[in-house]
Formats: structure tokens, sequence, C-alpha cells
């Protein structure tokens, strides 16, 4: 409950006043500096009052792609003269709206799409003390191929009801594994395997936990399921609680999703409402709880065991494996954390039949996915699509192809994590062995597409620096090494490094990636160095131009207006 009275400290006060975090610890017997570690961990919390309008621009893959850093450097120019107590310019990582980049946010109020003049206007209604918002025309609901109910909610929730009933526990696990059913948030390990590992355990305390927290940039499909199938995520964290033995589950949102949290909110008082949770649900014997928790913030809550720390009240840093949360996980109870689509998934293939779920894959992939493409494309956005589609396709049919008219030079299938692939490699389909042997990764299903302006080197900068900003600063390898690593491509997109010490860096920048790969805690510092290995594996001409010859062949780098650079030397968490 330690984030709900911070919460409420800070909605009244602007910030955390340290008066009000003494009363706090008087009154629920914490610790105070407990309470300090936890509030200047997440970047939610001020404990200082903030300007009065306090601009942070999106600064990550999909929003650089789109203006991002031009767009910070005219606000900075617009406000040169402003105080700091009344304005305040920052880079933020990650909202969340990858489709319509650039994103801002102002005072916590995210705004998208947005120019300097746009977001100018909004600042400075913030500095009259007026509300910053940005309407939006209500979205209807959109019928997606993933739902078996279709539009009629007295038929959602059949599954469960049919579960409650007939008791097939065993069969619910054998449908998963015959459907060959993988984590849909990046791991990609066996659904059944991981619910029956928390079923065989002897406790009788047990959670299920939903990891909505996607913040990885061009992550965005999450949110979409969320708005338009919230009932499949609620069934789906249902049937998993019923099948392990679980009576409470807690969906974990990213603070920045406030829509669908409303959106999840009202769907969970409905089924309260409707005797589908609670206690003795459908008159049975059995109970399940659900309840929403929002993230203070923090991409490393994404983290499966640091979200875990995040519900109990602890700052969001992961913990050793083993033990695996099926054994020892919230509150050290056996749990079940799968990630939004993967919850989606269960109600499609029990109610459909493994048949189904087989046939609606192409080029020997089973299923479906919901894959949100971004960047340089003239219709950015989530398309629900046959699991096993070529790339090209996404690209080029779904989402209207390269803007402007230009070509593809690159595109990163997952986000930061999964790296760059140039154009030749655009026919890999979507697919988890397929994208490993390509030397990448399905991950998440964040497609973001840069065109042929699209300097490499500074999108593999703009990666790596993410992750270096969002180390929770746990382990030495991840802390340590996403700095190093950064500080040594701000260098190269500086040009004029004689051909020894490129020498040197390059062995260096391998010896950093094996060090960080094997000793990390979690996957944040494991994978930190896959975007320059990628850029160096397919784009080194273009490395090299920039290193040994101060030329930047798309032209990005070496200009007076350049957000390589010093611009990337910043490193601020959100």
């Amino acid at each position: 409950m330690i984030f709900d009275d911070l919460r409420a400290i800070q909605l009244r006060y602007g910030f955390l006043p340290t008066a009000e975090l003494e009363g706090l610890s008087q009154r629920t017997h914490t610790p105070l500096y407990q309470l300090h570690s936890v509030a200047s961990f997440y970047p939610h919390f001020h404990l200082a009052p903030p300007a009065k309008a306090e601009i942070r621009v999106c600064a990550d893959m999909s929003c650089h792609l789109n203006g991002a850093c031009e767009l910070r450097m005219e606000l900075q120019r617009r406000f040169a003269g402003s105080r700091p107590e009344d304005v305040q310019i920052r880079d933020v990582s990650c909202l969340g709206r990858c489709e319509r980049a650039p994103a801002i946010s102002i005072n916590d109020q995210i705004l998208t799409e947005v120019s300097a003049a746009s977001a100018e206007q909004m600042a400075r209604r913030a500095l009259r003390g007026e509300e910053v918002d940005q309407p939006h025309p209500e979205q209807a609901r959109i019928a997606c191929k993933a739902d078996p109910y279709g539009d009629g909610d007295d038929q959602k929730y059949g599954v469960v009801r049919k579960l409650v009933e007939s008791r097939a526990w065993d069969d619910v696990l054998a449908q998963l594994k015959a459907a060959e059913l993988r984590g849909m948030g990046g791991a990609g390990f066996p659904t059944s395997m991981k619910w029956d590992l928390v079923r065989k355990q002897p406790d009788p305390v047990k959670y299920v936990v939903c990891n909505a927290d996607e913040s990885e940039p061009g992550t965005i499909k999450d949110r979409f399921i969320m708005t338009h199938l919230p009932h499949l995520v609620i069934e789906g964290m249902m049937i998993a609680g019923v099948v392990t033995g679980a009576k409470r589950g807690i969906l974990y949102i990213r603070h920045e999703y406030a829509r669908e949290e409303e959106i999840l909110g009202g769907e969970i008082g409905r089924c309260y409402r409707l005797g589908l949770l609670g206690k003795r649900i459908l008159s049975s014997e059995f109970d399940f709880d659900l309840e929403v928790f929002v993230s203070p913030g923090g991409y490393i809550c994404g983290e499966e065991s640091a979200l875990l720390e995040a519900i109990e009240g602890h700052r969001a840093e992961p913990r050793n494996k083993p033990p695996f949360p099926g054994q020892i996980g919230l509150w050290q109870k056996p749990t079940v954390i799968n990630n939004v689509e993967t919850f989606i998934n269960v109600p499609q293939i029990l109610a459909r039949g493994v048949d189904w779920f087989v046939a609606q894959g192409v080029n020997g992939s089973r299923g479906l996915k919901f894959v949100g493409v971004s960047g340089h494309v003239e219709r950015p956005g989530v398309f629900e699509l046959p699991m096993g589609t070529p790339i090209r396709e996404v690209i080029f049919k779904h989402a209207g192809g390269i803007r402007g008219g230009r070509s593809l030079k690159a595109f990163a299938p997952s986000g930061p994590s999964s790296g760059y692939l140039p154009a030749s490699l655009i026919d890999v389909p979507l697919d988890f062995k397929a994208l490993a042997d390509a030397g990448s990764m399905l991950g998440s299903g964040a497609i973001v597409v840069c065109d042929d302006t699209t300097c490499m080197l500074d999108m593999a900068l703009n990666a790596v620096r993410f992750y270096r900003n969002e180390s929770c600063g746990k382990c030495v390898p991840c802390r340590l090494g996403s700095q190093k690593m950064t500080d040594l491509l701000v260098r190269w997109t500086e040009g004029a490094v004689l051909e020894p010490q490129y020498r040197a860096d390059l062995a260096l920048l391998d010896d950093l990636a094996l060090a960080m790969s094997q000793t990390s805690i979690c996957g944040l510092g494991q994978i930190a160095p896959a975007p320059i290995q990628s850029v160096l594996k397919h784009f080194r001409a273009e490395v090299d131009a920039h290193v040994l010859h101060g030329q930047c062949p798309s032209g990005v780098c070496f200009t007076a207006r350049s957000c390589a650079g010093e611009a990337q030397r910043v490193g601020i968490r959100p």
C-alpha cells in the first residue's frame, strides 16, 4: 500500500514534502530511509517541487525517428529565458505512444503528434495554471479475430464458466501444450510448463500476475489489446487462477496507460457484479479476486522479478534466479506471471480448439500475433496478423510502406532488444525460430522501421542510451557497462578516432558485451549490447565512415543540430 500513500501525498502537494514522508513513516511504522529509498527510485515521484511546466520529450526510437530531438532543441530555444522553477525541459524514456510520434508529457499529461508550436501552447497553459490535455475522439471497440465471443456480452467468459463446472485442469494444460503456446512478452517460455509448475506447488497461497508494463520503445500492442479485448485478458487470468489454485490476481499496468486502467477497472467491476470474480465465483467453491496495480514507473519494472518487488512496495530491482517465480514469487509464494497477449490466447485456444489455433498461422507458425509498427511508415499502428507473416507484408501491405516513398534501410523486429536488421532480410517471417536464425528475436512484436535517411550508428546509440538510462544500477556489469558503451558510441559519433584506437574500442566493445551478457542479473544488461552489435554486423561501413573519416553517410551526425554527440550524452531517467 506504500505507493497509494505516496501517490496521495504527491497528488495533494505536487511532490513529496519531507514532513509528509516523516508523518507517513510514523503512521505506517515504515523506516524513513525505506520510504526515501523507494520514492527516489521511481521516476513518477518527486522529492522536490517540480517546475510549473515540466516538459518531457520522448527520446527513444520511434519518436527519435520522427524529430523528437529537434523538437526538444526548439522548445529549449523558445523557453530559453524561463526560470528553472517555471519551465524544465528534458528527455523521457518511451511514453508508449510510438504510433503517434513524437510524444511529450507536460506535468504527466501525455500529448502526441506534437509540433513545437502546439507543445509551447500547452506549456504556457500549464504556466498559467490551466489544465493541460489533448482531446481525443472516443474510439469504438475494434472487432478482433482473436475474440471468440464477438459482440455478445452474454457469451463472454464462456470458457471459465465451463471450466468451473468441468474442473478439467489437466485438459487445459494439455491443450495449451498441444497448441505450443509461448509467452508473448519476449521470452517465449512455454505457457503450459509455467502453469503446471505453479499448480504442482504444495503451498496453498498462490498468485496470478499479468505483466502489462510494456515500456520498451516501439511496444504498443498490449495497450491496444487492453483497450479492445479487456475481457479476454481478465478471463485468461481467471483460467490461470482456477487451474493453478491461485485465489488472487494482480494486473500490473504502467502508469502512462490511464485510459486502459479505466477500461480494465470497469470490466473488473462488471465481473464482480456478475459473480465472475470474488468469493465462490459462479456459485462454486472457487475464489478469485482481481485488482489493477499501477506501476510507479520505470522500464525495469517489465522484468518479472523486478515487477514483483514493485508490487511488494520495494525498489524494482531484479532478483537473482533461481528460484523462479513459479516456485518463489510474489510475497515468496508460487506465482504465474504472463504477458497480456499470452493471457488472451488462452481463451481462444480453449474456446475454439487447438486445430483452429494452429490453422491461424502461416508458413508453419501457429496462432495470431498482434504487432505494433512505428517509425518511418505511412500507417503506424497495431495489426492483428497470422503468426508467420513475412515482415515485408507487415510493413508494405498493412503499414502502407515507407513514408514519403523513400526506401527501406533497416528495421528492428522488436524494439531495441532485437537489434537492427537490414532491408535485405525483409522477408523473414514473424516467427520465433526464423527471427532467431536471422540473429534477432520476435520478442513482443514491436517493429520499428528506418528509411534510407537514417544513420544507423545514431540509432544504435539511441538504443544503448535507453538501456543505460533505464538500468536499475543493482549489478555492476549493467550499471557500468551500459555507461561505458554509451560513452564509446558518443565518441564514435564525434568521429576522428585514429585507427589503433578504433581497433581497441572494438575489442573493448566485445569484452563489454560478453561480460554484460554473461554476468548481468536480468535481461536488460544482457541485451543492451544488441543494438550496436547488430549495426556493426550489418552496417559496418557506415560506422567506419564516422570513426575513421569523420563522415556521416546519412548527414545526421557532425551538424550544428545533431542529436548525437553532446545531446546523446545526457542521461536522465524519466
